[in-house]
């Protein structure tokens, strides 16, 4: 019987482990499949690699906090190991049915807090921090993209151009007798920078995801009653990374994800670079953690920022009908006009195949902060209240249903 649960927890450790994969290859590499610098099987074999050195580093951290320290080791029995990763995967099917990237760490968490309060075994201290950096995360996420898109957006956007080749960046010469791998000739100098950041910040995010996700698929299957060792963990729940962004990543990455494909390219890397260093910090300290969570409060925060460049601090501190209209912000400042284009593609035109590749002669001049011109209304800044409400709701939602139902079940069979 012990035999067979744990066969069980490894398929479900499998199954949450194959649609993290699927979602997360999407989301880390979607800008570098949709400017063509990488094809789709490369995309998902860096994110394996990536994924595999994060899990196998940092991501041990994470592992040891959710198998040992939240409820102690000996608790994670067979039954209760089927039941975390069951409340676990339920939770994404919950968040992909509302089309909301809700946090797999959160519910995967909270499973653990409801076996953790039937038993009595919650270490109440830990989950202190635990909650403290969910809470301060998101804003750590908002404040920086509100840094960013206020003072450096502007000019960073007038820099870079980001375009979409014709052809794959790296070639296979068959003109020889052995084919030899090149690259794209057509590329420009500006282009191999370009692309070479894209995907540098696009294996960062895939070494953040593995950090953080390694634990939601399989620490309740490792520990003292557990089936699996750390490192038979680590490398179960890579390869179901794997399987995943081989698979069913295909589809995400035609798409290009949902919450990136409105992007131009550089806020998507702006987006990707402060939400992966947010988590991966906190994984380093083994705190588990939504990385889902903190990218989308970057994209709000980088928004807000963008739109608020038409007001000074003072005004938006002090907000004013005599302001000349400048000094209130309210989300429909972050709604785009009609004749409102981006400076460059963004990440879902390049996946459609819609721009031509932007060369800019020269930077444009940026108004200063304060000036109407200032408050740029484009598609990177689009903030839809009522999307961001549920967003919120199912938060909060997907953990609280976990805590609970964990609980219930928990209570009657231990």
């Amino acid at each position: 019987m012990v035999t067979a649960l744990a066969v069980v927890g490894i398929l479900v450790a499998v199954f949450v482990g194959y649609n993290i994969g699927g979602s997360s290859t999407g989301v880390a590499f979607g800008p570098a499949v949709g400017s063509r610098l990488v094809r789709k099987a490369t995309a998902a074999g860096l994110f394996t690699v990536f994924a595999l050195v994060g899990a196998w580093t940092v991501g041990r951290n994470v592992i040891s906090t959710m198998s040992s320290s939240i409820v102690p080791a000996a608790q994670f029995t067979p039954i209760a190991a089927v039941g975390v990763l069951f409340f676990t995967g339920l939770s994404l099917l919950i968040s992909n049915l509302y089309g909301v990237p809700a946090s797999t760490s959160m519910t995967a968490v909270s499973a653990i807090v409801g076996l953790g309060l039937a038993t009595g075994t919650l270490d109440q201290a830990l989950m202190f921090v635990i909650v403290s950096a969910w809470i301060v995360a998101p804003i750590i996420g908002f404040a920086s993209g509100a840094v960013i898109g206020r003072y450096v957006y502007p000019y960073l956007d007038g820099r870079f151009a980001f375009t979409r080749l014709e052809l794959h960046l790296f070639q296979l010469d068959r003109t020889g007798s052995v084919p030899t791998p090149r690259v794209n000739q057509n590329a420009s100098p500006r282009d191999l920078v370009g692309s070479a950041l894209v995907i540098l910040i696009a294996c960062y995010m895939a070494f953040s995801a593995g950090a953080s996700n390694a634990a939601n698929a399989v620490a309740p299957l490792v520990g003292v009653s557990g089936p699996l060792t750390v490192d038979q963990g680590v490398l179960l729940a890579v390869f179901a990374f794997g399987l995943g962004g081989f698979t069913i990543a295909r589809r995400t990455l035609d798409t290009v994800g949902d919450d990136i494909t409105e992007l131009p390219i550089l806020a998507a890397l702006i987006v990707s670079l402060v939400g992966g260093t947010i988590i991966t910090v906190l994984s380093y300290l083994g705190i588990p953690a939504s990385l889902a969570v903190s990218t989308t409060c970057t994209i709000i925060g980088l928004g807000w920022g963008r739109a608020s460049r038409a007001a000074t601090l003072a005004e938006l501190a002090t907000p004013s009908p005599e302001a000349g209209g400048t000094g209130e912000l309210t989300t429909g400042a972050l709604v785009p006009e009609e004749s409102d284009e981006p400076a460059s593609p963004t990440v879902g035109d390049l996946a459609e195949g819609e721009p031509e590749p932007v060369e800019p002669e020269q930077p444009p001049e940026v108004p200063n902060i304060g000036e109407a011109e200032a408050g740029v209304q484009s598609k990177e800044s689009l903030f839809d209240a009522a999307a961001a409400g549920r967003i919120a709701v199912l938060w909060v939602l997907t953990p609280a249903i976990a805590v609970v139902c964990s609980y219930v079940l928990f209570l009657l069979i231990v």
